[in-house]
């Protein structure tokens, strides 16, 4: 039921990584049976598009015109099935979760698909096969190249694994895997930032007292590795544009230190309101929360030494822990992403003082919010040159880098990185129309 419940409400326009935690946390269910119910609830967010094929291939109803509740459930049962569920097991399950007007024909849907597979008839195209959009798979085929595009996308059908950044000003990452493994934890550490921590048959994450008492904080290893890019310092002072919800923020804050100040900025107070529990739960006091538009940056100019730009984009490089959010994407929104990702990096250089770094980071792959966005940035800034971009697995892609999620098991990232010239002459900015 709570599966079925979960899949309703992410249809409805809940984000699945803040609806099942919170569904999950209220059901009494045992850890066991919520781990199975989370990896049960993403796999088939993930598989969406294969399962509903499936699904249509025994059904004589259009599964688009079903109520959501049986929607949910066939696609749940489909689910168990492709993923070897012994089928008495997958169908009797399903039909007891259905609505009770609805199991019949449910439970006659299931059965019949029972006997498609496995093996399972091959799907028409890439797309289906892999569960995305037609538009999706075309676009970064054409721009990644098929086989970058296609492991990329497989990528993002995988469980992302729990990985932890060790709060530094409070423990280290030899202290803080001691800990975990005394509690029964598997832990590795990461291939991308040495200090990661891949932790599993931990349950849920934020009830882990390493968590909940702020000695850890819960990041993949790309959103990590943005921070380590920007390379903040002891005592400097650095500006977040776009803060919320605070991952990186308070991983500049942990590093610039009781000494240093970061002004973490966003445009909502209500997402704004977790950057300052988060900062809170890591006992940083040097996290500044200002509800301002990164357009407008909040501070004087040349006045900060570090400046971070993690701007809205299209999500690409999150989708295995955002199954959902390849159904909702309009791509031609990807345009006017761009426009404004290029508005808030060419408005935050005002505020980098001369010598000072300026870094772009967004979680996606296209080349309009990539390479696209660094080249029409440079364009209108005068006084920047591009800094040396991160090695591998990190690609050279235009004047920045590009991480597939393919090549370190992490998020897909890009960042560019500059520096203003630190004589009064280089390093006074000219914009550009």
């Amino acid at each position: 039921m709570v599966a079925r419940d979960a899949l309703v409400k992410v249809e409805a326009g809940a984000y699945s990584h803040i609806a099942v935690p919170a569904m999950l946390r209220g059901s009494g269910l045992a850890p066991r049976e919520r781990a199975q119910v989370t990896d049960l609830v993403y796999s088939t967010l993930r598989q969406q598009r294969r399962l509903d094929d499936l699904i249509a291939r025994t059904s004589k109803r259009r599964i688009a015109r079903l109520d959501p509740p049986v929607r949910a459930v066939l696609r749940l049962g489909a689910q168990q099935l492709m993923a070897g569920v012994p089928p008495h097991a997958a169908v009797g399950e399903t039909v007891a979760a259905a609505p009770v007007r609805a199991r019949g024909y449910v439970n006659g849907v299931l059965r019949s698909l029972t006997r498609l597979g496995p093996p399972w008839p091959e799907p028409e195209s890439l797309a289906v096969a892999l569960s995305y959009p037609d538009w999706l798979v075309e676009r970064l085929g054409d721009e990644l190249g098929a086989e970058d595009a296609h492991a990329a996308l497989a990528a993002g059908n995988e469980r992302g694994a729990l990985t932890l950044r060790p709060n530094i000003l409070r423990t280290d990452a030899d202290t803080l895997t001691a800990e975990l493994v005394a509690a029964g934890a598997a832990v590795t550490r990461g291939k991308l930032v040495p200090d990661a921590l891949i932790v599993r048959a931990a349950g849920d994450p934020a009830t882990l007292p390493a968590v909940a008492k702020g000695r850890a904080t819960p990041q993949d290893q790309g959103s990590q590795a943005v921070v380590l890019y920007l390379d903040p310092r002891p005592g400097e002072r650095v500006l977040d544009v776009a803060a919320a919800p605070g991952g990186k923020a308070t991983a500049i804050g942990e590093r610039v230190g009781k000494k240093g100040r970061v002004i973490a900025a966003d445009t909502q107070a209500g997402r704004l309101r977790l950057v300052g529990l988060a900062a809170r739960r890591l006992r940083l006091s040097t996290v500044d929360l200002v509800v301002a538009d990164g357009r407008h940056p909040p501070v004087r100019d040349a006045s900060c030494d570090r400046v971070l730009v993690d701007a809205p984009c299209s999500g690409l490089g999150v989708l295995r822990r955002r199954p959902e959010a390849r159904w909702r994407l309009d791509p031609d929104a990807i345009a006017g992403l761009a426009d404004l990702q290029v508005e808030l990096l060419v408005a935050a250089a005002s505020a980098v003082r001369p010598g000072g770094v300026l870094v772009y980071a967004v979680c996606t792959l296209t080349k309009a919010e990539t390479s696209e966005v660094a080249a029409r940035a440079l364009e209108r800034l005068e006084g920047f040159t591009p800094l040396e971009p991160p090695s591998a697995p990190w690609r050279p892609w235009g004047a920045g880098a590009l991480l597939l999620p393919s090549t370190a098991d992490t998020d897909g990232m890009f960042v560019l990185g500059l520096q203003r010239g630190s004589n009064r002459a280089s390093g006074e900015l000219r914009v550009g129309v």
